[in-house]
């Protein structure tokens, strides 16, 4: 079953997904589906692809989408999601609400997992029950913020649970806030900034002052997780849209086909075109 909510005076959407055959999305393909998605696998483990990298997503645990990722479930009949874009809840305007909820969505560059204990479990499926609710009642002025109020605490929750599972209780707020800006405006800007310096003076601080909190708490350098971002559309790109490699190039703020292929191929070994072409044939494989 799939459920809708429309905030008509932001534009803002809501959808609750559950028991469904399929469920997936691409943002590329339908540029309305730029959501947010909390997905709480209540079945058995499954596989998820992720920007047709593959993911095990266990019994009870939980995995957050962002706006731009293409995803598709081995098992959807076993999936509960909620999904929200923007303009129903902001994250970034909100955070304060919430008490760092940016960590679930901008905190590193994989997708986080949360394992939900049994105890969790009970209060999930209570609180999934009040968003079944809510969806049911008659629309009126109250719905939305109804709605928006039950998210904020899915969300609360669930972000309690993944820094206790990380052990990211311990960490300096401050330096756990800049790793989070940084990874804020490499999303904002990947496409127009491409070096350390860039986000150093966005956020005033020194390259070395950012280089150095990462080496603290992070596997990737600075540069290392503007390039991944960077790498990351460019696969998306070739993949889900018949863009050129020329277009590809300049849109990802590259200034010519060669220094945007040099790129590419230092990642994945492969030019973009024969990179696009294996990729087509292994999905049209699977269809």
């Amino acid at each position: 079953m799939i459920l809708n909510h429309t905030d008509s005076n932001l534009d803002g959407i809501m959808r609750l997904t559950y028991d469904e055959d399929t469920f997936n999305c691409n943002p590329y393909m339908d540029t309305n589906e730029r959501l947010l998605t909390i997905a709480w696998n209540k079945g058995a483990d499954q596989k998820v692809a992720v920007d047709e990298d593959e993911v095990t997503l266990r019994s009870n645990h939980v995995i957050i989408l962002s706006l731009s990722q293409s995803f598709r479930f081995t098992n959807p009949r076993d999936i509960v999601a909620l999904q929200f874009n923007r303009d129903f809840y902001c994250i970034l305007d909100h955070d304060h609400e919430v008490s760092c909820s940016g960590l679930l969505f901008y905190g590193k560059r994989e997708n986080p997992i949360i394992c939900l204990s049994e105890e969790q479990q009970e209060k999930h499926k209570l609180l999934f029950q009040v968003f079944l609710d809510e969806f049911n009642e008659e629309d009126d002025n109250l719905k939305t913020e109804m709605l928006r109020i039950v998210l904020k605490r899915l969300i609360v929750k669930l972000t309690r649970t993944y820094k206790s599972q990380e052990n990211l209780d311990a960490l300096n707020d401050s330096d756990m806030d800049l790793i989070r800006k940084f990874n804020v405006l490499v999303e904002q800007h990947f496409k127009k900034y491409h070096q350390v310096q860039d986000y150093a003076d966005l956020i005033h601080k020194s390259p070395k002052t950012i280089s150095n909190l990462f080496s603290k708490y992070s596997d990737r350098s600075p540069l290392q997780t503007i390039h991944e971002r960077i790498y990351l559309e460019a696969k998306r790109l070739l993949i889900y849209t018949d863009k050129t490699t020329k277009e590809i190039a300049y849109e990802l703020g590259f200034q010519d086909i060669p220094g945007f292929s040099r790129f590419f191929k230092k990642n994945t070994k492969m030019a973009p075109s024969k990179y696009r072409a294996e990729q087509r044939k292994r999905l049209n494989g699977k269809n």
